[in-house]
């Protein structure tokens, strides 16, 4: 692993910044405050740097897009309500007890980590 990418995944000792899961070959860099392109071209290059770099699993990466984490908290916190609206299967499996919803608010593995470590 080259050593900018070692520094980067140094920052999470090796876990997902959003989910928390532990980071497989192919994990990717994010813009934690994205970076938006048009025709390759980077819009916010003050954003390029690597304090906005953070270790993220190919899913929430690609799920993140150049969404900001307020937008990308609001999309994960929405999935319980998009399933039961428009997955049968989802709405069987709660029916017969296979499937309980928390209620819990989204709380990513970096923030947990930050609060983890204030205690």
């Amino acid at each position: 692993m080259n050593p900018k990418r070692k520094a980067i995944w140094d920052k999470s000792n090796g876990h997902c910044w959003y989910c928390g899961e532990v980071l497989k070959n192919g994990w990717h860099v994010d813009h934690f405050l994205p970076v938006n392109r048009v025709a390759g071209d980077v819009m916010n290059p003050e954003r390029d740097e690597f304090d906005n770099l953070v270790p993220s699993c190919p899913s929430c990466n690609i799920m993140k897009s150049n969404m900001g984490i307020e937008t990308f908290r609001w999309l994960i916190g929405n999935f319980v309500t998009r399933l039961n609206r428009d997955v049968t299967i989802y709405r069987h499996a709660k029916r017969y007890g296979l499937i309980k919803e928390t209620g819990k608010e989204v709380e990513f593995w970096f923030e947990k980590e930050t609060n983890d470590e204030s205690k």
